[in-house]
């Protein structure tokens, strides 16, 4: 559910679409959701001052009190 969330709101802010990925890491206490832009779209995926970044991040830790593990999004470039 996570991963559909991510991928959904990141292709609605990025000008390139079919280049978002992202992968799903499975640990034992935590779960890693890696988001992978193209490069001219990492600005407009973090935001001004990294408010969006932040926002995507709350929306996850709120999803994962379902879980109890907890959720990481970390943004690659």
């Amino acid at each position: 559910m996570e991963r559909e969330l991510v991928s959904y709101v990141a292709k609605a802010l990025v000008d390139d679409p079919d280049e978002v990925e992202v992968n799903v890491i499975e640990g034992e206490k935590s779960t890693i959701i890696e988001l992978k832009v193209s490069q001219d779209d990492i600005g407009k995926v973090i935001g001004k001052h990294g408010r969006i970044a932040k926002a995507l991040r709350t929306i996850l830790s709120a999803t994962s009190t379902k879980t109890g593990k907890r959720i990481v999004l970390e943004i690659l470039d």
